[in-house]
């Protein structure tokens, strides 16, 4: 049985071990069969499934017109997806890894981004763009990058990124359904991670836009997202040795940015650290600890962290693990805030 509709046969409603790639494939199929003009399109996303499998199915039960293997082409497939959009379709592509999403930036920036305000709102792009993301595969570059900062930098797109099974299902439906064209990024190392989970009560997502605590703590606020909120929450046990009480704030949308939550945090504990796997300069952290800074400065006892990955282009499979940050990264910069709030 394949991925789809494996999860699609669960009707008891109880809650079972289920992945994201599941979660990602149910909310695919339930968005089809509710609405029509959900169409899914991408390199391998019909026969073959998606390279991640997250596809599977989809092709056997609405057909290939609905799910359309295209040519290895992204601007091409992108700018199919903007002409499906001003006739009226809700298409979802699928660019197969990071890297590959590249081309098909000119038709994302002048088209996708900016149609809604070149039209003065009368042509809504409703487009959700998926992008598999991040390392911690064993990829080589082209297959590993976190791009996420050059989707931030351009108005006029959502920016949304899962890191549990029910963000998976939830956030891709609220994407799907959003009238703004929409970046997906789902976290590749996450695919395979399980959770109880049931298709047919899923829990409730608040709409796009809107952070989530996942842990609460006094001494720190640990701020991340997608493939990182793991190694945050790791991290966050790991530091109760230490005496440190760490507060975990998954983002799930960086674009629209939950301020008040994040905010909030930061002024109860009085300290933050952001820790992503994108590049730290010119990386989401720097406009993340800025907005922090800004509304959180007379509350701070430390100045705010990042950690990230190195300023390099992705290194060999080899070196991923000193690349990415990991469980003593985040610990030594919780230090550095105890060590800058008493000296």
């Amino acid at each position: 049985m394949t991925t789809a509709a494996a999860v699609a046969g669960t009707r008891t409603g109880k809650p079972r071990p289920a992945t994201m790639a599941q979660a990602l494939g149910r909310a695919l199929r339930d968005s089809m069969a509710e609405d029509p003009s959900v169409h899914v399109l991408g390199e391998d996303v019909g026969t073959l499934g998606g390279v991640f499998r997250v596809t599977d199915g989809l092709a056997k039960e609405f057909g290939d017109d609905r799910c359309t293997d295209t040519p290895l082409a992204e601007a091409g497939i992108l700018g199919a997806a903007v002409g499906m959009a001003m006739y009226g379709l809700r298409p979802v592509v699928e660019m197969q890894f990071d890297a590959f999403a590249y081309p098909a930036f000119e038709q994302l920036i002048s088209h996708v981004a900016k149609m809604r305000n070149r039209t003065g709102g009368a042509m809504p792009l409703p487009i959700t763009v998926r992008v598999p993301y991040g390392g911690g595969i064993g990829g080589v570059e082209h297959h590993s990058d976190s791009s996420e900062a050059y989707y931030m930098a351009t108005p006029g797109l959502h920016v949304v990124t899962p890191a549990t099974v029910d963000d998976a299902y939830g956030l891709l439906r609220a994407s799907i359904a959003s009238d703004d064209p929409v970046i997906f990024l789902e976290p590749k190392r996450l695919y395979w991670s399980k959770a109880a989970w049931s298709p047919e009560a899923p829990a409730p997502v608040e709409p796009i836009g809107r952070a989530v605590v996942r842990r609460t703590g006094r001494s720190a606020t640990l701020i991340t997202y997608g493939p990182s909120l793991p190694v945050c929450l790791e991290a966050a046990e790991a530091a109760v040795a230490e005496g440190w009480d760490l507060e975990v704030v998954d983002l799930r949308s960086l674009v629209p940015f939950d301020d008040e939550t994040v905010a909030a945090s930061v002024r109860r504990t009085g300290r933050a650290v952001v820790v992503h796997e994108s590049a730290g300069f010119g990386g989401p952290g720097g406009e993340i600890a800025a907005r922090v800074t800004e509304r959180c400065f007379h509350h701070l006892e430390a100045p705010v962290l990042r950690v990230a990955g190195f300023d390099i282009p992705y290194p060999a499979p080899m070196l991923e693990r000193h690349h990415l940050p990991g469980v003593d990264r985040v610990l030594d910069a919780v230090a550095r805030l105890q060590w800058e709030a008493d000296s």
